[in-house]
């Protein structure tokens, strides 16, 4: 069914409720952080949910908070809100040595292997990765697959950075997504406005309730003056931006460089390349990228 490799599999009967497991999971890295104390080895287990039906009202509000079209095909970056929560499964268990609490989400990448429609029902698994070495700590991948019956659809591997931690078993290496801090080739001529409540409107699509992308107060309190929104809307509007251009197969590298403060006006751009597209989300005043995507066809 799947291409991830041979491991136990804790199947669910269904996806889990995203927010009980957003606060286990940053509980528990409150606590490992106090106790000094916490599992030394990754878990090798597959989390697995089967024929997860799609929720046609729920695509339609995420398309309109990221800036898509209504449409029957959903994006690929849907399929990552999909599986989020087998994500917080499994950062949340009492096995995983890291929690939500202090991960910084600083690459992904995803291959949606042929369109899929909202009507579909799929399959999920996430797993996580070899943990590999960074200078600044240690970088955890989550991976992630959607099937429809045998046939692997939809890839994606999440690079979290676990910032000052070791663990054993980290093999050296950059990992799946290269990429340079900013495209200068790129001109970014359009300007997005995000307003103050753009997390909250993101956060009741996606899931994701992460308080530093809806309160002030605990922004403030993992060193952020004001909310962030989430890297995967920003990811997502890039692919909306782009929609009516991308292949029915195509692969997207994304690369986190510096969080958008809310409200914030940015500066979007895309430039052609042989095969695909180069964008990246930068300041309102050119001076810094925020995120930086490149498409190819597959």
């Amino acid at each position: 069914m799947t291409g991830l490799p041979d491991r136990e599999v804790e199947l669910l009967d269904a996806l889990p409720a995203s927010a009980p497991l957003l606060l286990r999971s940053l509980g528990a890295g409150v606590t490992r952080r106090v106790t000094g104390r916490r599992p030394a080895t990754l878990p090798v287990r597959q989390v697995r949910v089967h024929d997860v039906t799609q929720d046609v009202a729920r695509l339609a509000a995420y398309d309109r908070v990221c800036g898509f079209g209504v449409r029957d095909r959903v994006p690929a970056t849907w399929l990552h809100v999909l599986a989020f929560p087998l994500q917080l499964h499994l950062l949340s268990a009492d096995d995983s040595p890291f929690a939500l609490a202090g991960l910084v989400h600083v690459t992904n990448t995803m291959t949606l292997h042929r369109p899929v429609t909202v009507s579909e029902a799929v399959t999920l698994a996430v797993s996580y990765g070899t943990p590999r070495e960074h200078r600044r700590g240690v970088l955890l991948d989550l991976v992630a697959e959607a099937s429809v019956g045998d046939e692997v659809v939809w890839r994606g591997v999440s690079s979290y950075l676990v910032r000052g931690e070791t663990l054993p078993g980290t093999v050296p290496g950059a990992g799946e997504v290269d990429l340079p801090v900013d495209f200068p080739h790129v001109p970014t001529d359009n300007v997005w406005r995000l307003p103050a409540g753009l997390g909250r409107a993101y956060a009741a699509v996606s899931g994701d309730a992460n308080p530093i992308h809806l309160s002030p107060l605990a922004a403030k309190a993992f060193g952020f003056p004001r909310t962030i929104i989430h890297g995967m809307w920003t990811q997502a509007r890039v692919l909306a931006a782009l929609d009516n251009r991308l292949p029915d197969a195509h692969r997207i590298d994304a690369r986190f460089t510096k969080p958008i403060l809310l409200p914030s006006t940015v500066r979007f751009g895309a430039a052609a390349t042989p095969t695909g597209y180069d964008s990246v989300v930068r300041s309102r005043d050119g001076e810094r990228s925020h995120l930086v995507v490149r498409v190819s066809r597959v």
